[in-house]
């Protein structure tokens, strides 16, 4: 079986072109994973997902553990079988998830105990729970158990969670269980205090992982903050490791970090945006509910080849979209995907070209006009 890895093929600035190697294939990156908390990217089937071009998915421990149950899902073969998704898949280890939706919880040195927001069962999800739902679920990149800082926080908040988070980092490398092919990440932490950061890294870089993220940005921070917390923060991270932005994000957010060395992101974005009419193109986005649009006959974006815009007009997604009919979210779900991915594609040939820093300008330009620029 292949072994877990990242090979560096290039590199244009700090940006990095590069291969995750993994037990269900590899991934081209920078690299954006599309949402599939509950095991399944909403709305689209696991096919269509791929003809988008996304090599790897993300699902959720926290999601997952409630419903229908980590064993449960093992029963079926596993998340790839039961989802019908072949290729790699990276869980998150639930810590935000147990921040922002779970009630009633308790942080103490052994875990969290905490009421399910979805019926109130209560739970107990510790590092060494976390690490055995996430190998019952076979995944591929699963990720440490930690705290996300709470924002805004103060020092004392941020350096009192980053030091259990740290704690529970150790707890994730014990528990974690090696075959071939599947990796464990640590996760950085220490909210937007340079000081903590770098206490982080170093202490995950101490433990060992095959893979490192910077957890705790997209809170609420901004994007001057996140770039700030990136700056300091990846230069402390294993050069011959994958690095990990979790929960970003807008386009803009996504090309800053790429120049800052970061491989792999997810968001919820393109597919919540698409089913609330909202659509992301080469010329900015686009609110497929106004009333502008119902008698164009254009695509949505003339050099995307979804099914959305090779064969529909702007008229016809209006009209599904105000009548609320599924197919409108299916089909703005998909564009977005597949903006995504072509955005990642043509950082990645950039970054191959050592064109990165003219390409990036120009995306970057026209995004600060509130446009994003032609990618073809």
């Amino acid at each position: 079986m292949t072994a877990f890895g990242f090979e560096l093929l290039a590199t244009d600035g700090a940006a990095r072109l590069g291969r995750i190697d993994t037990a269900h294939g590899p991934v081209d990156t920078p690299a954006f994973m599309p949402v599939g908390t509950a095991a399944t990217v909403k709305a689209m089937t696991p096919d269509a997902v791929a003809a988008t071009g996304a090599q790897m998915v993300l699902g959720n421990t926290y999601h997952l553990m409630l419903r229908p149950g980590a064993e449960r899902v093992a029963a079926q073969g596993g998340l790839h079988r039961f989802m019908g998704w072949p290729g790699p898949i990276l869980t998150d280890s639930g810590g935000f998830q147990v921040m922002s939706l779970a009630k009633l919880r308790t942080i103490a040195e052994e875990g969290v105990t905490f009421q399910s927001h979805i019926d109130g069962a209560r739970h107990v999800l510790t590092p060494e729970r976390s690490m055995a739902i996430q190998r019952d679920l076979d995944s591929d990149i699963t990720m440490a158990f930690d705290e996300c800082t709470p924002f805004p926080a103060t020092w004392e908040q941020a350096e009192r969670s980053m030091r259990l988070s740290m704690r529970w980092a150790g707890r994730s490398r014990d528990a974690f269980v090696r075959r071939p092919g599947y990796g464990l990440f640590g996760i950085n932490q220490g909210g937007l205090y340079p000081d903590l950061r770098a206490q982080s890294a170093a202490a995950l870089t101490e433990i060992g992982f095959d893979g490192y993220a910077v957890g705790g940005l997209a809170v609420g921070e901004g994007q001057e903050a996140m770039f700030g917390v990136l700056d300091v923060t990846v230069p402390l991270l294993p050069a011959d490791r994958p690095r990990y932005l979790m929960g970003v994000g807008r386009p803009s957010d996504i090309i800053g970090a790429v120049m800052r060395g970061i491989d792999m992101f997810d968001c919820v974005m393109p597919t919540r945006s698409g089913r609330t009419a909202q659509a992301f193109t080469r010329r900015g986005t686009v609110n497929l509910r106004n009333a502008r649009h119902q008698d164009d006959p254009r695509p949505l974006d003339e050099a995307c080849g979804c099914p959305a815009c090779r064969s529909h007009s702007r008229a016809y997604l209006h009209h599904l979209i105000r009548c609320k009919e599924i197919l409108g979210a299916v089909l703005l779900t998909w564009h977005n995907l597949h903006y995504y991915q072509d955005v990642m594609r043509v950082l990645r040939a950039a970054i191959a070209a050592g064109t990165l820093a003219e390409t990036a300008n120009a995306l970057l330009a026209e995004a600060e006009r509130g446009d994003i620029a032609p990618l073809s």
